[in-house]
C-alpha cells in the first residue's frame, strides 16, 4: 500500500465565512487554523496549500474568558532600544481595529514557516458584518453548534 500525496490537480479550495459574535477566541483561532492549513480534509498533505478560504465576521464581538479581555497583553517593538510596547486585548476589541486580536490568535496557532504565511492569506476577518465576498458563495461554519464551550454566555 502506498502513501497518498496530494498534487496540485488534486486540491479543491472552497471559501467558509464563520460568524465569531458570541464565539471564544481561542476555540475560534484553532477551528479557522485547522482550515487554513487543510488538516480536516482525509486527503491532507502537510507540504500542500490544501485549506479552505476563511471568511470571519464580527471579529469585534469574539468573547475572552476569565480576566483576559483586561489581563492578556500584546506586544510589539518598535525596533529601537527601549521600544518595546503593550496594548491589552480589551482595548484592542475596543479601538479602531478589533480585527487584530482574531489574525494574531490564528497566526500563532500556524507553523512559523513559509507555508503558514501563503496559508495565513487565505484569511479574511472583519468587524462588521459585511465582506466583499458574495461573488465566491462562501458556505456557513457553525462554529457555535459545535460544541458548548465554544460560546460565552
Amino acid at each position: 500500500m502506498k502513501t497518498y500525496t496530494a498534487t496540485p490537480a488534486d486540491i479543491e479550495k472552497k471559501w467558509i465565512i464563520i460568524d465569531a459574535e458570541g464565539v471564544v477566541l481561542g476555540r475560534l483561532a484553532s477551528i479557522v487554523a485547522m482550515r487554513l492549513r487543510g488538516k480536516h480534509k482525509a486527503s491532507f498533505t502537510p507540504h500542500m496549500d490544501m485549506g479552505d478560504n476563511v471568511i470571519v465576521i464580527n471579529a469585534g464581538k469574539v468573547q475572552l474568558t476569565g480576566n483576559k479581555r483586561a489581563d492578556k497583553t500584546y506586544y510589539r517593538h518598535t525596533g529601537y532600544p527601549g521600544g518595546i510596547r503593550s496594548t491589552t486585548a480589551g482595548k484592542i476589541l475596543d479601538g479602531a481595529h478589533p480585527e487584530r486580536v482574531v489574525e494574531k490568535a490564528v497566526q500563532r496557532m500556524l507553523p512559523g514557516n513559509k507555508l503558514s504565511r501563503k496559508q495565513f492569506s487565505n484569511l479574511r476577518v472583519y468587524s462588521g458584518t459585511e465582506h466583499p465576498h458574495e461573488a465566491q458563495q462562501p458556505e456557513v461554519l457553525d462554529v457555535k453548534s459545535m460544541n458548548k464551550k465554544n460560546t460565552r454566555s
